[in-house]
């Protein structure tokens, strides 16, 4: 396994142990040191730097791996190096920013899931042989993101096409809406401290702009403000009070930096105090009005929030005419189909109505006299015989069957048992007949003397 040396300075930093790729010694041996500098290379005896990953001004980066978990989990060891011979009151201050960092990253890696998690944070005391005297070293390990930088992106890929800005912006200003909500303020959005995940999650990194603070409290007669040149609003350059909408500036800066692949210096204008970057990028004309305001002189004029900004990036929603709510359509009545007659039907039921009703009569009269009872059966029976005629179980050649066979029945009965003195007057037959086809003659009549009067209403009607 190799191991990084983290002494600033040290000459040959990369030391390979052969013995550290057994995992019992891995995690059994107490301490390795550099083999040039005798620098304890186990920090804390726990965690492991393998890799450089950049250095600056205000120290150092190493990849690390973390011997206390199961897979030995990645992290990032950075070690607080101010730049230049800094006094011990201006070493305190850049120590106390650097654990600020850290109480950051510990509150907000923890309730946020794309700001980095702090895993430690301690300073190690080291015995130096060339002074004989001890040297002090911050650390603070953090959650590793497996990605990179937007600004590595940048030199990799060239300019961003508007749709991969407007997914950036949407993850980057909810993160920084939570940050501001929490009471702090980042002070240093610039590409190279924007992270894509290999899955595509945006991270926010460089709490406490720790690089910036230790620059200007090596140097008198620079600004005491925390900034990036390039990237601050003018209200940080200058050391004063900053807000939620600085964050929105630098992060607009770094938009169009991002859309144009040039410096920031490159796309502001000096003489007239704005920024001349459309003309080298495509992109729509709300994106560009929105990065616009973000970009204003006076942060009382750009948006006051990270959600403003989201709301006025968000698509509008087309104004449509109000809905046409359908009528229901008025239910008809439901339609009962009847049978239809022709005049002929009509006449010829009617007369065979009237015949049979004059047959049924002799007959009831015959069996029971003129009473009630006889009375109401004959009408009972006369509705049945109605009904069998508008249902067409009786119709056309029937009347004529049904009236011979019901004329020839009551005839033949009446000869044997009849009860009427006009029947034994003379021939049954004659008589039933006589009194039947003037009860069909008259149901004849009565049919036509309604039809007509149906007509007559009809007309006026």
């Amino acid at each position: 396994m190799q191991l990084h040396c983290t002494r600033p300075g040290c000459a040959r930093p990369l030391n390979h142990f052969s013995d550290l790729d057994d995992p019992n010694i891995l995690k059994s041996i107490p301490q390795k040191f550099c083999t040039h500098c005798g620098m304890p290379l186990i920090l804390v005896g726990r965690y492991l730097p393998t890799k450089l990953l950049g250095q600056g001004g205000f120290g150092t980066a190493f990849l690390g791996r973390d011997r206390y978990t199961p897979k030995l989990r990645q992290c990032v060891v950075k070690q607080f190096q101010p730049s230049g011979n800094l006094k011990p009151a201006q070493l305190k201050i850049a120590q106390d920013l650097f654990e600020r960092e850290a109480e950051v990253l510990e509150q907000l890696g923890r309730e946020h899931p794309q700001i980095p998690d702090l895993f430690a944070f301690f300073e190690l005391t080291v015995p130096n042989a060339q002074t004989q005297k001890d040297d002090g070293f911050f650390y603070l390990v953090q959650e590793y993101i497996d990605g990179q930088t937007l600004e590595e992106e940048l030199a990799q890929t060239g300019k961003f096409p508007e749709t991969e800005i407007v997914k950036a912006l949407d993850q980057v200003l909810k993160i920084l809406d939570f940050v501001h909500e929490n009471g702090s303020i980042h002070r240093d959005i610039k590409p190279s401290n924007i992270m894509r995940h290999k899955n595509g999650r945006f991270y926010l990194l460089d709490f406490g702009a720790v690089k910036f603070v230790t620059k200007s409290v090596g140097n008198p007669q620079s600004s005491t403000g925390i900034y990036s040149a390039g990237f601050a609003p003018p209200e940080q350059m200058s050391g004063s009070q900053v807000f939620p909408s600085s964050d929105l500036y630098a992060l607009a800066v770094t938009c169009v930096m991002l859309l144009t692949n040039k410096a920031p210096q490159d796309l502001f204008d000096s003489y007239n105090n704005s920024w001349k970057w459309r003309n080298f990028a495509q992109v729509s004309s709300r994106l560009a009005d929105v990065l616009d305001r973000m970009l204003l002189y006076a942060p009382a004029d750009r948006y006051q929030s990270a959600i403003e900004v989201l709301d006025a990036l968000a698509p509008k929603p087309a104004v449509l005419p109000p809905p046409v709510i359908a009528q229901p359509k008025p239910i008809a009545p439901r339609q009962i189909s009847l049978p239809r007659f022709s005049t002929i039907e009509m006449m010829s039921s009617a007369l065979f109505t009237g015949f049979e009703g004059g047959v049924i009569a002799i007959s009831l009269v015959s069996l029971l006299g003129t009473t009630l009872i006889s009375a109401g059966f004959w009408f009972a029976l006369v509705g049945i015989l109605i009904l069998a005629q508008f249902l067409r179980f009786i119709e056309k050649v029937d009347f004529l069957i049904l009236a011979v066979i019901s004329f020839l029945v009551v005839g033949f009965v009446g000869q044997l048992n009849w009860a009427g003195a006009f029947i034994r007057a003379g021939n049954p037959f004659l008589n039933i007949l006589a009194i039947a086809g003037f009860t069909g003659l008259a149901g004849l009549a009565i049919a036509l003397l309604f039809r007509l009067i149906y007509k007559l209403v009809s007309r006026f009607l």
